[in-house]
């Protein structure tokens, strides 16, 4: 990824979110030097950890902690709202929770779903895996994050389109009594 006319690197941020959970394993995995390292060759510039009630600290790092072109490093535990996190990002990195899985899709987000197999009964590995089957997302464990990222190609992806509706409602309405409009 190039730099623009005045050298500078355009800011492209990768945003993980592990929502209200403790996702300890993801927030390690984001935070390897390995990691870092992938998402810098890749153009990356900045990292923003959302870690929740997680114990573990991953270390912050700014522009004039390491070599020009590295990756600045910043996380924080809970924020009122994560849309603008997602809105800015170039790509998304979040557990496998549908509401933070579907508002990450609906505005168009490169999307990495990594599952938590701490959980029980974890159904919303079998939502990831159903949507990266359809070329909507990727879908990792901590364990394959990395090599997740270095194989990635984002142009693969397929936009998602929310359905619609109004054929399911109109036939409620009809069973209900309800004149369509």
């Amino acid at each position: 990824m190039g730099e623009t006319e005045d050298g500078v690197r355009p800011q492209r941020t990768v945003f993980v979110t592990v929502g209200t959970t403790c996702f300890d394993a993801l927030v390690r995995a984001v935070g390897t030097r390995d990691f870092q390292q992938e998402l810098s060759a890749r153009g990356y510039t900045h990292l923003v950890i959302q870690m929740g009630r997680g114990t573990y600290t991953p270390k912050k790092l700014k522009q004039s902690d390491g070599e020009d072109g590295s990756l600045v490093v910043d996380y924080f535990t809970f924020s009122s709202s994560i849309a603008d996190y997602l809105r800015s990002a170039s790509l998304v990195i979040s557990h496998a929770g549908s509401g933070s899985i579907f508002e990450t899709l609906r505005l168009g987000k490169p999307l990495i779903v990594v599952v938590n197999e701490d959980l029980m009964d974890n159904h919303q590995s079998e939502l990831a895996e159903e949507l990266a089957e359809r070329k909507h997302l990727y879908c990792a464990r901590p364990q394959t994050l990395y090599k997740t990222i270095a194989d990635m190609d984002l142009e693969s992806l397929l936009p998602y389109v929310p359905g619609d509706a109004t054929p399911v409602a109109k036939i409620i309405n009809r069973f209900l009594g309800f004149l369509d409009d």
